[in-house]
């Protein structure tokens, strides 16, 4: 698991946005997590400068995205 940045806001379609170091990849293979390593969603878009992209996380049904503001988030890539 590493570090993938911190929670700015939920957008108007409930997705969470993240700033981020470096390009994560995108897809079901990228799993975000929280820092009590619950599974929050996953990687749905990367976009911005390519310096400091900015993430978009698509939230898991039932997870409330507006507790995790503020939060950092961790990437866990499968295989």
């Amino acid at each position: 698991m590493r570090r993938l940045g911190k929670v700015l806001h939920i957008s108007n379609r409930g997705s969470i946005i993240i700033r981020t170091e470096k390009t994560p990849p995108v897809g079901r293979q990228a799993i975000v997590m929280d820092k009590k390593a619950q599974e929050v969603g996953t990687i749905i878009d990367v976009f911005g400068p390519v310096k400091f992209p900015y993430v978009a996380i698509k939230p898991n049904r039932g997870y409330d995205p507006q507790k995790l503001v503020g939060q950092m988030l961790y990437l866990y890539k499968k295989g």
